[in-house]
């Protein structure tokens, strides 16, 4: 499959900002959906609302562009109505684990047939800067002026405890990593969710002397910490998070029976 076969080329130039990480997932999905051999005039992309909810607007296939919190619920009924559809929902950090939470964890509980590709900033890029379930404690965002006292959320580990049938977190350096996980979760039966720390210079970057794209790379890469070599350490990998550590990794693989299996829709 050629790139621009992939791409809506009508749609461009894009609206994401100078320096966002999007464009590194969209690059890297792009190349994993390839090798996966889906085809892609059976799928369905589905979003939210937010940075990351745009993405599907740019791909050459059926999509769905849902209200915010909602994309779970789409894809879902989507999958099944029509089992032989490959689903693929887009979702960042405030439209999966704030007004979408719920959502996401009875998603994973169910572990119905999607893959679900959040991209986490760690802020609400779009709508102003605001703090979002998973701004690390201290982070300055527009509601946190004196820095979030908030603990947040762990995406991943969630998911996990959830039910998910596969879960990886990675960052947008990751590249490699990240290919080849996003590639799994496309193949994997029941929910496969792929987590990716990215970059925002223009929200969270600037409110906390990271004010330019390289510096937020930067110190993804230098704050990021493999789950097996956190595990070792003599702090515990969640509140690594909180202090704005990123654990890394894949977090679990299993083949729990899926919900369209327990449905008997699909053997």
């Amino acid at each position: 499959m050629n790139f621009f076969d992939f791409y809506r080329q009508d749609r461009w130039p894009h609206m994401f900002c100078p320096g966002c990480g999007v464009g590194t997932v969209m690059n890297v999905f792009f190349h994993a959906f390839d090798e996966s051999g889906i085809d892609q005039n059976k799928t369905v992309f589905v979003a939210g609302i937010g940075c990351s909810g745009r993405i599907p607007g740019y791909i050459r296939a059926d999509s769905l562009h849902t209200t915010h919190g909602r994309p779970l619920a789409f894809a879902g009924g989507i999958k099944v109505a029509n089992p032989e559809l490959k689903v693929v929902v887009f979702t960042g950090d405030g439209d999966l684990g704030a007004i979408g939470g719920n959502h996401f964890i009875n998603a994973c509980r169910r572990n119905i047939e999607l893959t679900v590709i959040c991209i986490n900033n760690y802020i609400y890029g779009m709508t102003g800067g605001q703090a979002s379930t998973t701004t690390p404690r201290d982070f300055v965002t527009s509601t946190t002026p004196y820095g979030n006292r908030e603990y947040p959320f762990d995406l991943s580990e969630v998911a996990v405890a959830a039910g998910a049938n596969y879960v990886a977190r990675w960052t947008t350096f990751n590249v490699k990593q990240m290919t080849k996980s996003i590639k799994k979760a496309l193949l994997k039966d029941g929910l496969s969710f792929v987590e990716i720390a990215s970059q925002c210079p223009t929200q969270f970057g600037r409110r906390n002397e990271l004010n330019s794209a390289r510096k937020v790379f930067d110190w993804l890469k230098s704050n990021s910490v493999q789950r097996t070599k956190a595990s070792a350490l003599s702090e515990d990998h969640l509140d690594l998070n909180l202090m704005g550590k990123i654990t890394i990794g894949e977090f679990v693989e299993r083949n729990r029976e899926s919900y369209m299996k327990a449905l008997g829709v699909v053997k």
